[in-house]
């Protein structure tokens, strides 16, 4: 259900924060370190029920194969469990994991072939959420602000980044995700992320929650 919201709300320009709602904020923040995305992240303790696919993915595109197998390998040794194996594909080269804390990670590269070493450099973070319906919920977006950058009718959004937000939002079918993903569509409960805005506190369509948020920044509040 969308929470009622004024007639004339703030708009959402970008994505200001994303706070990961975990059960274990310290073990959440040596994994995030470890595996090399917390500046990306706020973490906040929640013991909210969830189970199943929590309906939102979080993608990393970095600049080839060699640095994809870098990511995974940091992610497992901190201990992730992989859900699909690093491989290439018709479109490059990825791999998907599952944090500790239940959140799922795609690492991913458009290149087939290594042209340099490994680094540790992510090109793009890339928020999915699993919706219902893309075309309503990208004008639900729209509508609050972001401005629509890319759109494949039903299938897929994605939403222009803000100057000051490294992460980008995008939509996409729950089902579809999920099986991009490796797991089962069901779930139920708490999404287990909260995203920040400039705009007042809201609901979307798919039950994603929104709140005032300042810079991205790591956090156990």
């Amino acid at each position: 259900m969308v929470m009622a919201t004024t007639d004339s709300p703030a708009a959402v320009t970008s994505i200001a924060s994303v706070t990961l709602e975990v059960a274990d904020v310290e073990a959440a923040r040596r994994f995030y370190s470890a595996f090399g995305v917390d500046t990306y992240l706020c973490l906040r303790a929640s013991e909210a029920h969830a189970t199943g696919f929590r309906g939102f993915t979080l993608a990393l595109t970095v600049s080839g194969p060699a640095t994809v197998d870098g990511f995974v390998g940091a992610a497992v040794d901190a201990g992730a469990t992989v859900l699909k194996p690093a491989a290439k594909s018709l479109w490059g080269y990825s791999g998907v994991v599952q944090a500790p804390d239940g959140t799922i990670w795609k690492i991913a590269t458009s290149a087939k072939k290594d042209t340099g070493p490994a680094t540790r450099e992510i090109d793009e973070v890339v928020l999915l959420l699993g919706v219902g319906d893309v075309k309503a919920t990208k004008q639900f977006y729209a509508d609050r602000g972001l401005t629509v950058a890319k759109s494949f009718g039903g299938k897929y959004a994605e939403f222009a980044a803000g100057q000051s937000s490294p992460v980008t939002l995008a939509l996409y079918k729950r089902r579809a995700l999920a099986k991009e993903v490796g797991v089962p569509a069901d779930g139920t409960g708490s999404h287990r992320i909260v995203l920040g805005s400039t705009a007042d506190a809201f609901t979307d369509p798919d039950g994603f929650a929104w709140e005032a948020g300042g810079p991205l920044a790591t956090t156990t509040s």
